[in-house]
């Protein structure tokens, strides 16, 4: 036994308007901004040059026990 759960057109709630504050359709066209500024202008984005891998970092291990009171 199913029974319909149909509501009256006078038991829908009610409709309320609510405001965004200022800052929340700005805040996406600041960041959109800001990325574009980083994208046009890769200089003042570069990265820094890190060895990477285990190599280095088993040798920056080995010096920092080395260099310890150990």
């Amino acid at each position: 036994m199913s029974a319909a759960s149909r509501r009256s057109p006078s038991a829908k709630a009610p409709r309320r308007r609510t405001r965004l504050p200022w800052w929340a359709p700005a805040l996406p066209v600041v960041s959109f901004t800001a990325l574009l500024v980083l994208a046009a202008s890769p200089a003042a984005a570069r990265a820094t040059t890190v060895p990477q891998g285990l190599p280095p970092l088993l040798e920056l291990l080995a010096a920092i026990l080395r260099a310890g009171a150990w």
